[in-house]
């Protein structure tokens, strides 16, 4: 440092890059950002009152954590909207991780999703106490546990983007599958304008018809396997001799049949005069209860086919098919008493081959496997247009405004188009059943767009980095859902992990998504931006206040003009210009530029003063 007039900063000054808070044209004042509590803690009230002492003008409260939500108190809920009439803060709400879908594990079930609507509805109900005139933002997970509908990467070399495998669900199960996507080198190759889309619906529909005609030949091979051992034993007398057909004279085989599996076998034995027979009636019955569990087995699984087709027929509104199947169901009732009939079961088991032909002339396989993707979005629209609703009934004017977040790049709809189109499906449901709350279309609609937009994080789209993606495709994403961004998380990293830095401590290309969001008419320092920087909160112990505003090139005063909190480390000068005189020459016309003229106390040489108040030294 001999001869340097200024110290050096320090790690958390950026000011020597002419680059660091370039922010000219989208500048954002303070006022502009928010910082989020911790969510580890239910005291919420102490929380937004350490974080409102920090400078900040809005908090965001965390209720991420379910258990940790359902231990706020409503009071405390009352009393933050209490401060925030004090203080002039603006709160907002992040709701708890809840998979809006339904879908838990590798399943899904209906009930589950009404589980998760009511968790998510209770999140919302409670945000009101925020600010019961206002309309508070509450942010939610578009999924939270759900796997990416498709494992996509961009290929650096090809310059295309791939599709490598993706999830389907068997919606009448609940069942997930992951089904790959590779070349068939045998097959015709794919078209160059299909769309990855287009090339996943593909799959699935040779998929369901691979499975289906697979089923129809497993029922078949069951049905005949069991009638053919069925009639070639109720016909023994040709391989037995006539000892035995005088046995069937006396009682028919399928009565003796059903007394021998009712487990009256002694009475059975009791029409066989010659005991070496008994070995051989033993066996037939066998052979019998062979068929008959094969018959049996092939109706199980018939009954399920004839489900999935009825339901695929439904929904696809396929009348001919419906025809066909209502016919052979009216012919079938009738007989489904056969199968408890051991007598009858031969019968029972042409009518199963029967109705095999039947499926088998359906017009299309039925849709067994939806693409997990069209699958989500159908559910978590209904949730989520739901809880809008119902909110709107109770709250009207003042309802919360919900507020669908992209989850971290891996998880289920988190990319911007799968985001967009969740939002236009909320609102296009909660349209539909607006009528019920007594709204017009036209009404509906405007609600819609008012109450249900989305939370775009900018920390979480850029995880895609790790698969290959670059800057050019991070503002593709921005601009895919800026039309519909409500609220905005602050969180830096370098695109590999989920780590939450400042801004401008990563690689979060921030000012071009701050421009594009901008360029679609949005007043983008009248949108909330919260930092999240829980992993500056556990490293460093400190507010990430200070970094962000220097990394956006924050006005320090209101003027909106310099300086900036990007300059303000490295100016001095007056009171009006940074942090004054910083190392004066005074120093070094006392002390020298080396360390000798320093006080002993110190390690120098300098003696006959102390270097507090000036007295000589003994």
């Amino acid at each position: 440092m001999a001869g340097d007039e200024s110290f050096y900063e320090g790690a958390s000054f950026y000011g020597r890059n002419a680059n660091y808070g370039n922010f000219i044209g989208v500048r954002q004042p303070s006022s502009a950002f928010s910082i989020s509590t911790d969510p580890r803690t239910a005291n919420q009230l102490k929380a937004v009152s350490e974080k409102i002492s920090s400078g900040v003008k809005a908090v965001e409260i965390e209720m991420l954590q379910p258990d940790v939500a359902e231990s706020i108190p409503n009071q405390h809920l009352e009393e933050l909207n209490r401060l925030r009439k004090l203080t002039g803060v603006d709160l907002t709400l992040h709701g708890p991780l809840i998979e809006p879908t339904g879908v838990k594990g590798q399943g899904w079930d209906e009930s589950q999703r009404q589980q998760a609507e009511r968790q998510i509805w209770s999140a919302v109900d409670r945000a009101n106490k925020l600010d019961p005139k206002g309309n508070v933002v509450v942010t939610i997970h578009a999924s939270n546990g759900l796997p990416e509908a498709e494992t996509r990467v961009f290929n650096t070399e090809t310059k295309k983007e791939e599709i490598k495998s993706f999830w389907v669900v068997d919606e009448r199960t609940g069942q997930f599958t992951n089904l790959p996507l590779h070349k068939h080198y045998l097959a015709e190759e794919k078209k160059e304008t299909e769309s990855l889309y287009e090339e996943i619906d593909n799959k699935i529909k040779s998929q369901n018809g691979e499975i289906w005609y697979k089923s129809l030949q497993n029922i078949n091979f069951h049905a005949n396997n069991g009638a053919s051992i069925i009639n070639q034993t109720l016909h023994p007398e040709k391989e037995l001799g006539p000892e035995f057909k005088k046995i069937f004279e006396k009682r028919p085989l399928q009565e003796i049949y059903k007394d021998y599996v009712s487990g009256n076998r002694e009475q059975v034995i009791k029409l066989i005069e010659d005991p070496r027979l008994i070995n051989v009636l033993d066996s037939t019955m066998t052979q019998l209860t062979h068929g008959d569990i094969y018959l049996r087995d092939a109706y199980a699984e018939f009954q399920n086919l004839f489900d999935q087709a009825y339901d695929a027929a439904l929904r696809n509104k396929n009348y001919t098919d419906i025809k066909k199947l209502d016919e052979f169901r009216k012919e079938l009732v009738p007989s489904l008493n056969k199968i408890e009939d051991p007598q009858k079961i031969d019968e029972f088991g042409r009518e199963i081959i029967k109705g095999v032909n039947v499926l088998r002339s359906l017009s299309e396989p039925p849709r067994i496997f939806r693409p997990l993707r069209e699958f989500a979005l159908e559910k978590a629209s209904e949730t989520f247009a739901n809880t809008a609703l119902q909110a709107y009934d109770k709250f009207k004017e003042h309802a919360p405004i919900i507020s669908i977040e992209n989850p971290p790049i891996g998880s289920g709809i988190s990319r911007a188009e799968e985001l967009k189109e969740l939002v236009k499906k909320s609102r296009e449901v909660f349209v539909k059943k607006a009528a019920s709350v007594g709204l017009s279309e036209s009404e509906a609609k405007k609600e819609a767009e008012r109450l249900i937009g989305a939370t775009w994080d900018v920390g979480h789209i850029n995880m895609l980095r790790k698969y290959g993606y670059g800057v050019e495709h991070l503002k593709e994403q921005t601009k895919t859902i800026a039309p519909f961004v409500k609220h905005i998380h602050l969180s830096d990293n370098f695109g590999m992990e989920h780590t939450e830095l400042p801004m401008g401590m990563g690689n979060v290309p921030i000012k071009e998504h701050m421009e594009l969001i901008k360029g679609y008419g949005k007043q983008v320092e009248k949108i909330k931006k919260v930092i999240e920087a829980g992993n500056w909160y556990q490293h460093f112990q400190t507010t990430p206040f200070a970094e962000t505003l220097s990394a956006f090139g924050s006005p320090i005063y209101a003027m909106k003009m310099a300086p900036y909190w990007n300059q303000a480390a490295g100016l001095s000068g007056n009171y009006f210009a940074g942090y004054g005189a910083i190392n004066p020459d005074i120093h070094h016309s006392i002390y020298g530029t080396g360390f000798s003229n320093l006080p002993p106390e110190l390690g120098g040489q300098m003696s006959g003063k102390n270097r507090l108040s000036g007295s000589p030294m003994e």
